[in-house]
């Protein structure tokens, strides 16, 4: 499996694991209406992270063949995705705290960094733990 899709996957796993405790926390605490927030936010934010991904992957498949690409990643639906989140919660303003719904929105992007970051903790680790054959 290449290094690309071993992201994906990390970084898939770890939006459900975010979703996971988002329902437990709506079936569990007496804060639903911030938890309903986060889950939707949280949800769309996967969805654009998935749609994100699989963009990502047909443009450099695209660049690999053809050495150019036509088409982008798909800016405009992620932002249409995001926009009807907000309208959503504005329009139930009863069920879906809005400001957990940004913050949901934006989860996906504090995962990729995330991510990264324990990427590069990780590797640096293992460059350091390699003997030079000097």
């Amino acid at each position: 499996m290449s290094e690309y899709d071993l992201m994906v996957r990390r970084q898939r796993k770890w939006m459900l694991y975010l979703l996971a405790i988002f329902v437990v926390g709506v079936g569990f605490t007496s804060y639903t209406r911030i938890f309903y927030g986060l889950l939707l936010g949280t949800t769309v934010s996967f969805y654009n992270l998935w749609l994100l991904q699989h963009k990502t992957k047909a443009f450099g498949k695209a660049v690999a063949e053809q050495g150019k690409a036509r088409g982008g990643l798909g800016t405009f639906s992620r932002l249409a995705a995001a926009v009807l989140a907000v309208l959503i919660a504005l329009r139930f303003e009863e069920t879906f705290h809005i400001i957990a719904v940004v913050i949901g929105i934006v989860t996906s992007y504090f995962v990729l960094a995330l991510d990264g970051i324990v990427q590069f903790i990780t590797h640096s680790k293992k460059k350091q733990n390699i003997p030079n054959d000097n």
